[in-house]
This record gives structure tokens, C-alpha cells and sequence, in this order.
């Protein structure tokens, strides 16, 4: 049997394992069908045959409808930073509760939560909560385009900014109808190119500073100072969509790199875990937003400062999330990945995971990846597999192969996670892509 047809046996196998051990999982997936598309609300949770129900969550383990017990290194794609009901932001929300849940007002929470995270990033001069990412990166690009009176956007193929700015595969057809400028990740001369055809009419510049959704590729220093440079020679805002990479230092990778956007997206772990996003920058820019103005911009939403991600942000951020705390955390993820790579490469596989700090990607090719270009004609077949063989070995995590890890997860966690690792390649060795000896002279 050739190499192809066994992956897809094995394949074939492993998802009939899935199927065999989760029927309870199947069985509530299709009761949901009748009230929710394919029983889901929220695309990327959706796997064929069908996702996992989860019951209930603990540090940073998962148990299912099923009965089974899994490491958590998923971490809610990034904004389950803290774990599961972690006891200081549970107490901040029970609190919170007490006082009244929807109080139709402003509150002193919304300030406290906003100079805590104005302690982080000093770039946000001004700041206005939103309800997700999504929404925070809607907001900027709403001001970026009223303060320029440009309408050009550039974006990045790979790109994700939320359900309505997706930019993988050439962009999605329930995209928001911005301007768009799209240009290779890590390409500095590609966006220097379109920014001298159309400087003139271009508002922004939005950008992770490491693609998320998009494989965890990091941007490299010299291509995102490149593009505030680039912003600031033609008058547009640099936006940066800081919604994952904020997590990567206490001030997120624009302090990493000395870089000042004009603007900041962030969310996520930001609300302790519950709804929340943000968009803040520069004071001129942020100011237009004052309602004391008879010009002002209008930024409506009903849940923009309620009490509960009030609560759970502030309690999160001024006494869970230290920088020592989230320094250890980033430590913990860099050696978990460098061990993932050391084990690929002694075994002899083409896989490697990508990602900075507490962040990674597991890919199925041993090539250098710089932008999403650089994953064409992976086998994902590959990365399914890896999947279903994690996951039956107790590791959840997402089925692109995405990991995010929280302050719970400890290095014993990360042991088992290396274990099962090993386990896998040793018993899918013949299956994996094969790494190519270098050809000495």
C-alpha cells in the first residue's frame, strides 16, 4: 500500500475511534442541528464529524459529555489565559453580581479596568471597550478612516481580525466592504509598493504582529518597524491587532519591539476571561469618540462596560496576571516548543510548531514558513491526524493544530503533552512527511 493510502486508512481509523468513544458528544451535536446550523454558533468551534461537547472546565483540564478528561492547551484560542474559573476573578464576578448585574450607567469599574490596561500599553492614550476583537477592530478601522478621510485599508493574506475580517484563502465573503490592499505577510517590499501606488488614499495599516488564526507566524522585527515607518511616511494610522500577541509580554509585542501604533486592538484574556475588547491610541484620534464634542463620534453597545467583564478584567489583570506570572508562562511555551521541534527533527519527521511564547502552531511541513504562501501544498491530512491522535491521548486542542497555554499549565502538562507527542510520531513514523537529509559538499 502506497504511503498515501495508508495516511488516509489511518486517517479513516482514527476518525472512527473519535466516533466509537464520543457518542454522546455525536448524539447532542445533532440535537443542536435543530435549532443552530450543524448544531453550532460559532464557526471555528465546528470539526467534522463532529466537535466535542465539554461539561466542565478546572485549571487547565476539560472534561467532556463523554466522561473524559483532557489536558486544556487550546486556552479558549487565546483568552483563556487564567484557566477555568480561576478563584480571584470568580470571586471579582460572584461581587459584582451582588451589586446588580445590569445597572444602566457608568460605573467606576470601567476606569479601573482602563488604567490597568493603560499600564500595559502606555501607546493607548484613550481607549473604549467593545464587546469582542472583532468589534474593537471594526471601531478602528471606523476611526482610522474618519480621522484621514481615507477609505484604503491594507490587510495581509492570513490575516484574521475577527468573523468579518478574515483574510486567509483570499478573504471571506461576509468581509465588512472596506477598500482592501492585501499583501504577503513578512513582505516589506511587496506593502512599500502599494504604499507608493496608493499612499494617498490609504487610512490604515492593520496588523498582528504575529498571524494568529493564520499559523502562528511571527512577523519579523524588521517587516512591522518597517511598517510603522511606512504609516508614517504617507499620514495613515498603523494599527495593531494586538488581540493575541498582547499576551506575549506585559505590554504585548509592540513593547517587545519598541514599536507605538497609532492604534491598539486587544481583548480576550483582557476581560479575565468573559466578553471584552478594546481600541485605543492616540488622543487626537481617540478624541473624536468624547460625547462632550457636538462632533462627536457616535460608539454605541449595550455591554460595553458591563459589570461582570468590568469586574473580571480588573481583577485578572491588578492581582492574577503579574509580569513574573506571564513572563513564566511565555518561558513555558517557548520550551515547550522548542522541544516539540528538537523531538521532529531527532525522529526525522517534517512537522514543526511556530509561535512565540505561550502561542504555537503545529504544522506539517519542515520548511521555513514567513506568511501563509509558505504553507501551500502541506499535506492537512497530516495535521488531522496529529489531531485525533492527540486527542485520544487526553491533549485538546484546536484542529488546525493551535495551542494556547494558560498560567495553570504547568510543566508537567507540557511533559504529557512532549509524551504524546513521541508516541504519535514513533507510531505514525512511516505515515509523516520525511525530513531531507542536507547535502554536504
Amino acid at each position: 500500500m502506497s504511503v498515501h493510502n495508508a495516511l488516509d486508512v489511518a486517517l479513516h481509523a482514527a476518525v472512527a475511534d473519535y466516533v466509537a468513544h464520543n457518542p454522546r458528544s455525536q448524539t447532542l451535536c445533532e440535537v443542536a442541528a435543530h435549532v443552530l446550523p450543524g448544531g453550532n454558533t460559532r464557526s471555528v468551534l465546528y470539526h467534522p464529524p463532529f466537535p466535542l461537547t465539554m461539561v466542565r472546565g478546572e485549571g487547565c483540564w476539560l472534561w467532556d459529555a463523554d466522561g473524559h478528561v483532557y489536558i486544556d492547551t487550546l486556552g479558549e484560542f487565546t483568552a483563556g489565559l487564567f484557566g477555568h474559573s480561576d478563584k480571584t476573578v470568580r470571586a471579582a464576578v460572584q461581587e459584582a453580581l451582588v451589586g446588580g448585574l445590569n445597572l444602566s450607567s457608568h460605573t467606576a469599574r470601567e476606569a479601573r479596568l482602563g488604567q490597568e490596561i493603560q499600564r500595559r500599553f502606555p501607546s493607548m492614550a484613550l481607549m473604549r471597550f467593545t464587546n469582542s476583537g472583532t468589534e474593537a477592530n471594526l471601531m478602528a478601522l471606523a476611526a482610522a478612516t474618519l480621522h484621514t478621510g481615507r477609505h484604503k485599508v491594507m490587510v495581509f493574506d492570513g490575516a484574521y481580525h475577527g468573523g468579518v475580517l478574515s483574510f486567509a484563502g483570499g478573504g471571506s465573503p461576509v468581509n465588512v466592504p472596506h477598500d482592501w490592499l492585501v499583501a504577503p505577510y513578512n513582505d516589506l517590499e511587496y506593502a512599500a509598493a502599494l504604499v507608493r501606488r496608493h499612499g494617498a488614499d490609504l487610512a490604515a495599516i492593520l496588523v498582528e504582529p504575529m498571524l494568529g488564526s493564520g499559523g502562528c507566524i511571527p512577523g519579523t522585527p524588521a517587516f512591522l518597524r518597517g511598517l510603522r515607518d511606512l504609516a508614517s511616511d504617507c499620514n495613515a494610522l498603523l494599527i495593531l491587532d494586538e488581540v493575541m500577541t498582547s499576551r506575549l509580554s506585559f505590554g504585548g509585542r509592540q513593547a517587545l519591539l519598541d514599536i507605538t501604533p497609532d492604534l491598539t486592538t486587544a481583548g480576550k484574556y483582557l476581560g479575565g476571561g468573559l466578553s471584552f475588547g478594546v481600541f485605543g491610541g492616540r488622543a487626537d484620534v481617540m478624541d473624536r469618540f468624547d460625547p462632550r464634542r457636538s462632533d462627536a463620534l457616535a460608539h454605541a453597545g449595550t455591554f460595553n462596560n458591563n459589570v461582570l467583564s468590568m469586574a473580571a478584567g480588573h481583577a485578572a489583570l491588578s492581582r492574577v496576571l503579574t509580569a513574573e506570572a506571564l513572563d513564566a508562562l511565555n518561558a513555558r511555551g517557548d520550551h515547550l516548543r522548542e522541544r516539540l521541534n528538537a523531538l521532529f527533527a531527532y525522529e526525522g519527521v517534517a512537522l514543526q510548531a511556530t509561535g512565540l511564547g505561550s502561542l504555537l502552531t503545529l504544522h506539517a511541513t519542515d520548511r521555513p514558513i514567513r506568511n501563509a504562501g509558505d504553507l501551500a501544498g502541506s499535506d492537512l491530512r497530516v495535521k488531522d491526524l496529529l489531531f485525533f491522535d492527540l486527542m485520544a491521548r487526553g491533549i485538546f486542542l484546536a484542529r488546525r493544530g493551535m495551542m494556547a497555554l494558560s498560567l495553570p499549565l504547568g510543566e508537567a502538562e507540557c511533559d504529557c503533552v512532549l509524551g504524546a507527542m513521541l508516541e504519535i510520531v514513533e507510531l505514525r513514523q512511516a505515515l509523516l512527511p520525511q525530513r531531507h537529509a542536507v547535502q554536504l559538499m
